[in-house]
């Protein structure tokens, strides 16, 4: 019986989230994100994970007064209500086109297309890193649509039927998408094997990983692209999206990060992460209303 209720639960979850995708569907891209910029701003401070939003942004800025914390936690609330309206809408957002007269949505420096056009025809296997800013699905949607043959890790949602709906939505914009669990690791290794890129959000806490130095504390951190990049000795790169004001994205990636190695000369697993975890905080320093603060990065 309980079997039974929590499927027929899931269901009309499930009914919901799709009445709601597609009412913020029909809103389109602008206002929608702007609807969500409005009930975050305003619904997320009164929640009780306000209190680890301050208290993240408090350790990170302990030179900064408490108004300016409470501004950052405005902006950050801001900027994921954006993210979760956009989310419908992944295939609207992409618009670059470097031939265009002017500037669309989407900005990338030509010095990242040529990165990205080098990668796709090195026919080789390569690894990124990004992390929770501004919308932080656009990266891997930069590597489809510059024609890199990609995998990109996610977390599945509990609910199987808004889990199917979100990899539908995903899939359409992304490459080859692995689900998060104990099983990731190996579909890595396997797209690496077949040469493709590959992706994943390293900023949150992975309490298996290794203490390394973020935003001013230890923290559990992720060492998977470190042990990965270690075993196939291919490049990594960082890529993130920038909110801009007039509401489009500037993309990045970086150069191929050197990485610490060993007396070996094997990539030294940890330190690597500790590297990849100093770029992230340095992103975050830049644009610090457009990253995850809610999350309990060090708890």
């Amino acid at each position: 019986m309980r079997a039974m209720l929590r499927r027929a639960a899931d269901r009309a979850v499930a009914a919901l989230v799709r009445g709601l995708f597609g009412l913020v569907r029909r809103l389109g891209p602008d206002r929608a994100a702007a609807l969500g910029a409005f009930l975050a701003r305003n619904l997320g401070p009164l929640l009780p994970v306000q209190r680890t939003t301050l208290g993240n942004i408090r350790h990170a800025f302990p030179e900064l007064p408490a108004a300016e914390h409470a501004r950052i936690a405005r902006q950050a609330w801001d900027n994921l209500g954006r993210t979760a309206s956009e989310y419908v809408h992944l295939d609207r957002l992409w618009d670059f086109d470097p031939d265009a007269p002017r500037q669309g949505r989407i900005r990338i420096a030509p010095e990242v297309v040529a990165r990205f056009m080098a990668l796709r025809d090195d026919d080789k296997p390569a690894l990124f890193f990004a992390a929770h800013l501004a919308n932080w699905e656009l990266p891997a949607i930069a590597a489809a649509k510059h024609g890199l043959p990609a995998a990109v890790l996610y977390r599945t949602p509990n609910n199987p039927h808004v889990a199917r709906d979100i990899v539908a939505l995903r899939t359409e914009s992304m490459g080859r998408l692995i689900p998060a669990g104990i099983e990731a690791p190996i579909r890595m290794m396997e797209a690496l094997d077949q040469g493709l890129h590959v992706g994943m959000l390293i900023d949150q806490r992975f309490g298996r990983g290794p203490q390394v130095p973020f935003l001013g504390r230890p923290a559990f951190s992720n060492p998977l692209v470190a042990h990965l990049a270690r075993r196939f000795d291919c490049p990594v790169h960082g890529a993130r999206a920038i909110r801009e004001a007039d509401g489009g994205f500037r993309l990045e990636l970086t150069e191929a990060v050197e990485l610490p190695r060993d007396a070996k000369g094997r990539i030294d697993v940890t330190a690597a992460t500790a590297l990849m975890n100093r770029i992230i905080e340095g992103w975050v320093r830049e644009h610090p209303g457009q990253w995850l603060w809610m999350h309990r990065r060090w708890r």
